[in-house]
């Protein structure tokens, strides 16, 4: 039985449309005076933007949010990009403990979690502080970078690259960083992508675990929500464009290399 194409770009269509009608619908009420009378907004403004780039905690919430999700991105690629390949090559048996181990935060409420750290960690330098808060995202955060590396360990010769490399001399430092690394770059954007997208919207670690002391987007964007809805619109209008123009940003850097590695094998 022969599969119709239209009925591909129906699917495809929906899928478009189920996608980007939230997004757009948010643009349009981010500058809409007034939409809820009639189909279109009654006037356009950019009124909610200059209230929202102005408003005393954007900044510092903007900041906080950023340093959140860099942090987090960089702890993750310390200790799951080794930890993976150890587990590839060295341990092959800690393999499937380390994807039971990377399950398990998506069987934790994250209030579960909060409320779990704060009870324990009551050290005044840790308790309640950005500190524990990073530490619980990185746990929240694993399974995004774990998986995207793994696959992509799994994709490659890992077992020649890794003996071709050790005859040569190289230790597992320079192997990871110099070989294997480049030949899952792919695994650890998409990871990092995942990381600093969870990160960057989360609400319920920093709510609980520092509260207004570190206040981050989310938690300003629900304080708006309550408030003024257009105000709300704006704030997740500049926080998807950020989110959108790093991810774009970091697949252009990735694009490059490819390019570059393909132009390399063809001289």
């Amino acid at each position: 039985m022969k599969e119709n194409p239209l009925s591909r770009i129906v699917i495809l269509g929906i899928f478009i449309v189920y996608m980007l009608v939230p997004i757009l619908a948010t643009y349009l009420f981010s500058i809409a005076i007034r939409w809820d009378r009639t189909i279109l907004p009654e006037g356009y403004t950019i009124q909610w933007f200059k209230e929202t780039l102005t408003h005393p905690y954007f900044i510092s919430s903007l900041k906080n949010s950023l340093i959140l999700s860099v942090y987090t991105v960089a702890i993750n690629l310390l200790l799951i990009v080794p930890a993976a390949y150890i587990a590839h090559t060295k341990l092959p048996g800690a393999k499937i403990s380390m994807d039971i181990l990377t399950i398990l935060p998506f069987g934790i409420p994250r209030v579960i979690l909060a409320l779990a750290l704060i009870t324990v960690y009551t050290i005044p330098v840790i308790a309640r502080s950005p500190y524990l808060l990073v530490a619980a995202c990185v746990v929240f955060s694993m399974p995004y970078m774990y998986r995207p590396v793994s696959n992509s360990l799994d994709a490659i010769d890992l077992k020649t690259l890794n003996d071709a490399a050790g005859l040569q001399g190289a230790n597992s430092f320079q192997i990871l960083i110099y070989i294997i690394g480049p030949n899952i770059l792919t695994g650890i954007i998409s990871g990092s992508l995942l990381v600093f997208s969870a990160i960057f919207a989360e609400y319920t670690l920093a709510r609980l675990i520092t509260g207004a002391r570190f206040k981050t987007i989310p938690m300003l964007l629900v304080e708006f929500t309550r408030r003024d809805g257009r105000i709300a619109s704006a704030i997740s209008v500049i926080a998807f464009t950020i989110a959108l123009s790093v991810s774009m940003m970091l697949i252009l850097i990735v694009q490059k290399k490819k390019t570059r590695k393909y132009e390399n094998k063809e001289v």
